[in-house]
Parts: C-alpha cells; structure tokens; sequence
C-alpha cells in the first residue's frame, strides 16, 4: 500500500493531475499551506481539486492558511493538525501545522514553545502504533530542509529536538521553498517536497513491516 504526501500548494492544484499513483493512494496527505491567507471558498476548491482525483485526504493548516481553513478541515473530518489517524494497522500518522513567526506576520503563527508542546502533546496519543510517520510545517533547525537562499537554516531547534528524542519513522515537512530535499536526524528520514506548484511529491510505500520514502517530481 502506498500514500502520496504534498505541501506548500498556495492555491496552485495544475501539477496534481501529473502525479503518478495519486487515485490510487490509500490517501492524500497534506503538510500545510492550502491556500495564500485564504478563505472557505479557497479551500474548498484546493480540497475539491485533490478529491476529484483521490477523495481520502488528511490535511492541516500552514502558516498562510486562516483559521477558516481549518474549519472546512475540521467539518469534513480530514484535519491532521493536532491529530493522530491510523493509516493502516501498526502505522499511524500525527500532525502539527502552523509555524512559529516569521518577519512576514502570517495569519497562522504560534511561539516556538507552542509548537514543541504540540509535538509532544499530540504524540502521547500515538503510543499504541509501532509505525508513526509525523507531518511537522515547520522543518527543523540546521538540515537541509530550513535553508533560505542565502544558506541560513531558519527552521526550528524545538522541532529538531523533538525528533532527537523521539526518532518517529519518517517525517514529512515543508514551508522553506527552497528547500526541496531529503536529509536526517538519527535514524528518522525528514523530507520537503517543496511547493506543489514545482512537482515536488513523497511516496510512502508500507509492506506491514516496513515504511519506505522517496522524494520525487513531476514535471
């Protein structure tokens, strides 16, 4: 069985129809930023683009989604933030969305501290899986999934240190643009596919026993 994950989509659904194996997901994850500081309506056409393809969506706000984002989320039970949903037995996925500040002020900002609490929070409720797979907006600090363009990491140190102590089997960011690649903590695999509207996209394969990743593209 398989999963196809994306972010950064800011409105932008023209590549999806490109992705290969996407109908036939078991589901779609999303890791954040639907819309550009959209509305209802906004994301419920990005919602409605992903499911006329493949209908089984887990998704969660970034930090330019507004809270009306998530409540379309919430009302058609496909939210990810702050959540765990079992993907298939012995493997479950958790989200935290949003991000910590950034200069630019955007709707959906917490304290960093907030996010870490989050983090540990919601996988306490994820003990009972032997698989868990954490979908985090925010990248963590010093990888190659934070650089701006001008080479400074400005991911997250409580986000790292999170996966340092907990080591979950993959992790799925995003929200550095720039920052389309593969690196990893420990043992945890932490990938960005960058914006949807570039063609990056993460397959996760699972056999019952183990969970392989890869960052691909599209064209």
């Amino acid at each position: 069985m398989h999963w196809i994950a994306f972010g950064d989509i800011h409105e932008s659904t023209d590549r999806l129809a490109a992705i290969p194996d996407l109908a036939d997901a078991e589901a779609v994850i999303i890791t954040g930023d639907l819309t550009n500081c959209g509305n209802r309506r906004t994301a419920q056409s990005v919602i409605d683009a992903v499911a006329a393809i493949n209908p089984t969506i887990f998704a969660q706000p970034g930090n330019m989604d507004t809270d009306a984002v998530q409540t379309v989320l919430r009302q058609q039970d496909m939210d990810l933030h702050l959540r765990v949903r079992e993907l298939a037995p012995n493997l479950a996925i958790m989200g935290v969305g949003m991000s910590s500040p950034t200069p630019f002020g955007t709707p959906s900002e917490v304290p960093e501290a907030t996010l870490v609490e989050w983090l540990h929070q919601t996988h306490a409720d994820a003990t009972d899986f032997a698989h868990l797979i954490v979908a985090i907006h925010e990248p963590p600090h010093n990888t190659l999934v934070d650089r701006i363009d001008n080479d400074l990491h400005v991911g997250s140190e409580g986000v790292r240190q999170f996966i340092e102590q907990t080591q979950p089997v993959l992790v799925l960011t995003g929200h550095i643009h720039e920052s389309k690649a593969v690196d990893h903590i420990g043992t945890t695999p932490v990938i960005n596919p960058g914006m949807l509207a570039d063609g990056g996209y993460v397959r996760i394969d699972f056999d019952g026993e183990n969970i392989t990743a890869q960052l691909l593209s599209v064209s």
